[in-house]
């Protein structure tokens, strides 16, 4: 059973947020101040947290700080702030991922079973496919339909860095300080130029990226494509 931690002050939000997780068997702990929020993931270690930024006591980014520094437990954001900095920021913090109020539980749901998926699959990818085109990460490969595909060392990087977070939203700081080092945190143009040139290469549309995935104002995710629906003809 996943365990998961709620953190929010909106008592209404809470109930909700409890009942429609626990009808689908998840184990729920709930929260409605930063100080209670590391004290109950510290008592009950999540799988899993969905935490309010505005808080009453601290701040969510320092409550996102506060649990960084011993769970690695994926964390998505849900806060009413629309401003991109503040996603940034926390994403910057260690944040996984971030949904504005109001929000879909169908949408939550789905982030949570991807974040859950992400941190259960082996850190070790020896392969990721990208429709026609193969990424050996452990050989430092990548082939597609017509042999291989050369890429420099800085784009290599940064698919790496993309492609052993599945999923996962990564600010333009968090792959500019990965990729280029803390000197380059503000060279947004040098990400955006990789990005494209990524997307020549690997992607069968590159205006229309199907896994190198933009999210606006926040950084970039690589989205790995949908299980296969299973086959009724071999079940």
């Amino acid at each position: 059973m996943t365990r998961v931690l709620v953190v929010d002050d909106e008592p209404q939000i809470l109930r909700a947020l409890r009942i429609n997780l626990r009808v689908r068997d998840y184990e729920v702990h709930v929260a409605s101040s930063g100080t209670e929020a590391l004290e109950v993931a510290g008592r009950y270690p999540p799988d899993l947290v969905i935490l309010d930024l505005g808080l009453p006591d601290l701040d969510g980014v320092e409550v996102i700080e506060g649990l960084r520094g011993w769970t690695k437990a994926p964390i998505i954001v849900l806060s009413g702030r629309a401003d991109s900095l503040d996603k940034v920021e926390a994403l910057d913090a260690g944040a996984d991922d971030y949904i504005t109020k109001p929000f879909g539980v169908e949408e939550l749901l789905a982030r949570m079973r991807a974040a859950v998926r992400r941190t259960r699959a082996t850190d070790d990818l020896p392969q990721v496919r990208l429709g026609d085109v193969v990424v050996d990460l452990a050989a430092k490969r990548v082939t597609g339909a017509a042999g291989d595909i050369r890429l420099t060392p800085t784009e290599w990087h940064l698919l790496e860095v993309l492609l052993r977070n599945p999923g996962k939203l990564l600010s333009r700081n968090q792959l500019l300080t990965e990729v280029w080092g803390p000197g380059y945190a503000d060279a947004t143009g040098n990400l955006r130029l990789y990005m494209a040139q990524l997307r020549r290469k690997l992607e069968p549309d590159p205006a229309r990226p199907r896994w190198l995935i933009t999210e606006p104002g926040m950084g970039y995710r690589y989205q790995p494509s949908p299980d296969p629906e299973p086959d009724p003809a071999r079940a």
